[in-house]
């Protein structure tokens, strides 16, 4: 049974930075490509970051240059560093496998307002 466990989110003041975790069990975790997704109310989920099993990452253009994904296969953990945090980055973000995502887990509600 797939389980993804997010932490990290909480609130913070523009300009801020937050470091958002996933913990994974129930999938070969070392040869999937793992991703951060968030969904902003009214809005549709969207893919922010991914990294292959290697390490080689992609990101969406909003968050380019201010968010890092990192991972390690040790400890079934992927990370999102986010820096310089703007209000539009406010949504629930969740982790989960890509391009073809398994169940979903809770997420972690991250809040960016002054």
């Amino acid at each position: 049974q797939v389980q993804l466990v997010e932490s990290g989110g909480g609130l913070v003041q523009p300009g801020g930075s937050l470091r958002l975790s996933c913990a994974a069990s129930g999938i070969n975790f070392s040869i999937n490509i793992m991703g951060w997704y968030r969904q902003a109310p009214g809005k549709q989920r969207e893919l922010v970051a991914d990294i292959t099993s290697g390490g080689r990452t992609n990101y969406a253009d909003s968050v380019k240059g201010r968010f890092t994904i990192s991972r390690d296969n040790a400890k079934n953990t992927v990370y999102l560093q986010m820096n310089s945090l703007k209000p539009e980055d406010t949504a629930v973000y969740y982790c989960n496998t890509t391009p073809r995502p398994r169940s979903w887990g809770q997420g972690t509600q991250v809040t960016v307002s002054s």
